[in-house]
């Protein structure tokens, strides 16, 4: 286990990471915010780590900052974000005044078990001494527009939209805008599936392998 943990260590201490490290960090800060209703000042954190999540890859390739933990804390620092997005809009909605969106707050429970299904099977892969896979395009397009989406739900989205006295979002599109992002989260979803079988394969020809040996 100590020499799995080093391997991750290695050349830790980046910008990235750091940044990384500042998202996650921001996200139980987002939830308090947001929660009680200080929307505006949570959106502006939901932009700022959003933001930050485009810039601190760049940062790593532009100044060879790649590490093996940024390659784990970027995509966690994302699921902990949508996890955290998606447990209180849950909340939110299934206490809606709005029967409509009460009845659409069970949507938000599809992002909470996809991204407890990937941190978990990330921390088991970890465990096993594989590596979870990296954030790939699919990956970063869902989690774009899954930002997107909720800026937009915070900014004006019905009941809970911190300007919905100027312009609320009608009901239908909101609905639309939220399926299209959870439609883009399973697509990510299934697209990390095959290198996570092929180490899996891998991981049970070499046991095989050492056993016949």
């Amino acid at each position: 286990m100590k020499e799995k943990l080093s391997f991750y260590f290695k050349n830790w201490k980046t910008i990235p990471n750091l940044i990384s490290f500042i998202r996650i960090l921001l996200i139980p800060v987002f939830a308090v915010l947001f929660y009680n209703g200080h929307t505006i000042a949570a959106a502006v954190i939901l932009a700022l780590s959003g933001l930050s999540d485009l810039v601190d890859g760049k940062i790593a390739r532009k100044y060879n900052q790649i590490s093996e933990l940024g390659k784990i804390l970027d995509p966690v620092a994302d699921k902990l974000t949508v996890f955290a997005i998606a447990i209180i809009l849950y909340l939110k909605f299934s206490k809606a005044l709005n029967p409509t969106l009460n009845a659409f707050s069970w949507v938000f429970l599809l992002f909470i078990i996809k991204d407890f299904v990937m941190i978990f099977f990330a921390f088991i892969m970890i465990l096993l001494g594989l590596r979870p896979c990296a954030a790939e395009i699919f990956g970063k397009v869902a989690t774009t527009a899954f930002y997107v989406v909720m800026v937009i739900i915070m900014a004006i989205g019905p009941e809970v939209g911190a300007f919905r006295n100027f312009f609320c979002l009608p009901d239908s599109v909101m609905m639309v805008l939220v399926s299209i992002a959870a439609m883009l989260t399973f697509v990510a979803f299934f697209s990390y599936l095959p290198d996570v079988f092929r180490q899996f394969r891998s991981l049970k020809i070499e046991k095989q392998e050492k056993k016949n040996n």
